[in-house]
């Protein structure tokens, strides 16, 4: 997507600076970009650093599908210190010597949590217990139950084993689900290995395939618009929701499709292999909306159909 009667439509992906809250990227966007319908696809502490998209106008539509993709992230362990918020931020809480730790312990331990574990979110996160965010209980001093949580583990690479001196450290990548808490995961490594840990570094690498190489910073934002090539960075969200299956819509089931119908499933080229949604395309690659097939893979039923401002269907094309 591009600029289209002075309204910025498409994801923008920021490269967040240490110190900002995802909130903060937001509100600076909005105002160098002056669109007050932006959404980011995943918050990050102000601490971390990495890749934030921004979804800017109608684009904000596809906020839900895209924070549920996975994300990837490098973060850096320490193992032998606690602190009450798993991260450096906070106050030491348990020290112990983990000089015994060889390279190979900390590398089986960080990759047998491959796949589904169980996590119990940490105090300073911002789950709502009995309608009060954690990190809000956090700050009174005050801990309370919380219950664990699945989440996957898609897959890890070890990039670093620090073994010098009684220093233990441990840097990988981890490409996880929704939801992860990596300072908890780092946390968790450390009690497989019965010592203390604690991440002492996050930087989101990837979010719905979009890479540092993709980003800006905000300070480029203002950049690009006074040289006319922001539109060059703005990509096509429905293109990255890429595992979601797609099909081509002819006349008349394209129309009906923008109307809101019901489609049979049969008129679709490719049919749909599948239940669940559908990236609906029409014969001359214009996006028509997200729709879903039915359990039987017979209707094809609209779930978020794209209209362009003036009423006609929107023009954005995926590669």
């Amino acid at each position: 997507m591009s600029q289209q009667d002075n309204n910025w439509e498409g994801v923008l992906a920021v490269w967040k600076p240490a110190g900002w809250t995802s909130h903060d990227v937001v509100a600076k966007a909005r105002g160098i970009l002056r669109v007050r319908r932006i959404g980011h696809t995943g918050t990050l502490d102000p601490a971390v650093t990495g890749v934030l998209p921004l979804c800017i106008g109608r684009s904000t539509r596809f906020v839900e599908y895209l924070q549920e993709m996975p994300k990837t992230y490098k973060a850096t362990l320490r193992f032998g210190l606690a602190t009450d918020t798993e991260d450096l931020s906070g106050n030491v809480i348990d020290q112990k010597d983990a000089s015994f730790l060889t390279a190979s312990m900390m590398v089986e331990a960080a990759l047998s949590f491959i796949g589904e574990i169980d996590q119990i979110p940490p105090m300073v996160s911002a789950v709502k217990i009995d309608g009060k965010r954690l990190y809000e209980l956090a700050r009174q001093g005050i801990t309370v139950e919380r219950p664990s949580r699945r989440v996957n583990i898609h897959g890890m690479d070890i990039l670093d084993v620090l073994v010098e001196g009684e220093q233990r450290e441990l840097t990988f990548s981890v490409t996880c689900s929704k939801g992860t808490y990596i300072r908890t995961l780092c946390v968790d490594i450390g009690r497989k290995l019965k010592v203390p840990a604690v991440m002492t570094e996050l930087v989101r690498t990837e979010s719905a395939g979009i890479k540092q190489e993709h980003c800006v910073t905000l300070e480029q934002i203002s950049e690009l618009i006074a040289q006319g090539k922001l539109g060059d960075k703005l990509l096509v969200p429905d293109a990255l929701l890429t595992g979601i299956q797609a099909a081509t819509a002819a006349y008349p089931e394209s129309l009906h499709a923008l109307q809101g119908k019901g489609i049979e499933a049969g008129k679709l080229q490719p049919p749909p292999d599948k239940v669940g949604l559908l990236k609906l395309y029409r014969a001359d690659g214009v996006f028509l909306g997200l729709f879903s097939v039915d359990d039987n893979r017979e209707i094809v039923r609209p779930v978020k159909v794209f209209h362009s401002p003036d009423g006609q269907p929107n023009d954005s094309k995926s590669d």
